[in-house]
């Protein structure tokens, strides 16, 4: 039997993970990595710590399945989209850190280009908004802040990539200088009507083309990798941002069909077909995948702190020593008391796009405990869902039957009933939460001819548990009307002071 191993590049850690032909996994590697926080609102990584630990993952997967090469068929790459990454073309050398996406430190040049009434030319063009999280600005960033890079990126010296690009550089000791459409289509910079590359939008933002790195397929031959002994010669066959691999993972395949990741982040993503809609809901139209000449699209709704909420509990806080108790400790109440929690670390994404909202807890009293906080911090993530959901159906038209959700955060049970309580649909949660490395893996092994076709990736999605909807439409709206209350308080906190 050969396997299809998928590398998975997150925001907190780097895997690896194995999957067997009914997309089963066979065995995980994971290692987390340092985030760096240089400033207020400031996400950092280590370009070189990304790779370093994605390649000790890969060693460490095949170490613990006894496998060689050999049984490995393909490769497919998943990673934190916009996250940005500008090295020297020579020396393979970064010149600064990858700008996360996370990172705000953009939002006075996105506010300026708003004002300059340039938005509606970018949403047309690129289906997203004007706001730091994409990485055209922070390559603009880059450029402006970083001696010599202007210079350098004009004689054609630099490159740019999203991690997948700084990956795939690397694996084949820099022969290849690529990324993928999903990829492109999240930096400001790539026309999702034309798929290319937005020459009026490249001058607007004064970036260099040379910059750029060349766009493919989702599912196609790239290369082979060359620099890591554990995996050399295998072919790399798949390449998708993280949130589109796993709409593809989660086989919702046909317009109408959604799916929530709970991970750092929360991102809600809405197949809409093979035609681009634009939103009026301030969500995001982006490339789903593209397999062959068939481009699907989908609506997607980015919420900037998920999971990462549990991390600040731990790590900040001290309050669970692992992010697996939390639901232990927020069930030790029946529920949050009153208490609504914002987390609006680095501001607001869909639909509110508030980049000066600052992280709110109210509803506090003598009352309140750390599992109060514990459950309004779960709850935050389903609030915030809700809302866009609620914007995603207004611009499709679509009433959702079923929500399918994946990420770490799913297997709680807490917080995957309040959801579906909140949405007032069914939430699915499949055997194989890994979604963004099954859906890598499904486009990697459909090049090679590891699975048929879509139809046979299809008959492998398997059900662990749905939830049903509990409450009443007024226990809903009672809720809602709470938390927009707590939005208010969090909205513009940045601009006040």
């Amino acid at each position: 039997m050969k396997y299809i191993l998928a590398l998975d590049q997150g925001t907190t850690s780097s895997r690896a993970i194995l999957f067997d032909h009914n997309g089963g996994i066979s065995a995980i590697a994971q290692r987390e990595f340092k985030q760096l926080f240089p400033k207020s609102g400031w996400v950092e990584h280590d370009p070189q710590e990304i790779v370093s630990s994605q390649c000790a993952v890969a060693d460490e997967v095949l170490s613990k399945s006894g496998l060689t090469s050999n049984e490995i068929e393909a490769i497919g790459i998943t990673n934190q989209r916009e996250t940005t990454i500008l090295w020297d073309r020579i020396t393979g050398k970064p010149i600064y850190n990858a700008i996360v996406w996370q990172d705000r430190r953009t939002a006075a040049m996105c506010k300026n280009l708003k004002e300059e009434g340039l938005e509606p030319l970018f949403q047309k063009k690129t289906g997203l908004l004007l706001d730091p999280y994409f990485s055209g600005t922070k390559i603009k960033w880059i450029l402006e802040n970083i001696p010599q890079a202007r210079e350098q990126a004009e004689k054609g010296e630099l490159a740019f990539g999203t991690v997948d690009s700084w990956l795939i550089w690397n694996l084949t000791n820099g022969k290849k200088h690529i990324t993928d459409v999903t990829n492109a289509s999240r930096t400001l910079l790539y026309n999702i009507q034309s798929l290319e590359w937005d020459d009026e939008l490249l001058s607007v933002l004064n970036i260099p083309r040379s910059l750029l790195p060349e766009v493919r397929s989702c599912s196609e031959f790239y290369a082979e990798v060359e620099s890591v002994k554990s995996i050399r010669s295998i072919p790399i066959t798949g390449i998708a941002g993280d949130q589109q691999a796993a709409l593809f993972g989660q086989n919702c395949l046909k317009s109408g069909m959604a799916k929530n990741t709970y991970g750092t982040g929360c991102f809600l993503l809405l197949n809409i077909g093979n035609t681009p809609v634009a939103s009026k809901h301030r969500l995001l139209t982006t490339v789903a995948w593209k397999i062959g000449e068939d481009v699907a699209y989908a609506l997607e709704g980015s919420i900037f702190i998920g999971g990462a909420v549990i991390q600040w509990l731990r790590d900040g806080l001290g309050l669970i020593n692992n992010s697996s108790d939390v639901e232990l400790l927020a069930n030790e109440v029946e529920n949050a008391g009153g208490v609504y929690f914002v987390p609006a670390f680095t501001g607001l994404g869909a639909p509110h796009w508030d980049p000066h909202a600052r992280g709110t807890l109210v509803g506090l009293t003598r009352g309140t405990t750390s599992a109060h906080i514990a459950r309004a911090a779960l709850e935050s993530m389903a609030f915030q869902s809700s809302d866009v959901l609620e914007a995603m159906q207004l611009d499709s038209g679509i009433d959702l039957q079923e929500l399918r959700v994946d990420g770490g955060a799913c297997v709680n049970n807490l917080l995957m009933q309040f959801q579906c309580d909140l949405l007032q649909v069914p939430v699915v949660r499949p055997k194989v939460i890994e979604s963004s490395a099954l859906g890598a893996a499904y486009l990697a092994g459909l090049a090679v001819g590891y699975w048929k076709d879509l139809n046979e990736i299809s008959n492998h999605w398997r059900v662990d548990q749905s939830f049903s909807v509990e409450w009443s439409a007024a226990e809903r709206e009672n809720q809602k009307i709470e938390w927009s209350r707590a939005l208010a308080c969090a909205k513009g906190w940045g601009n006040a002071i």
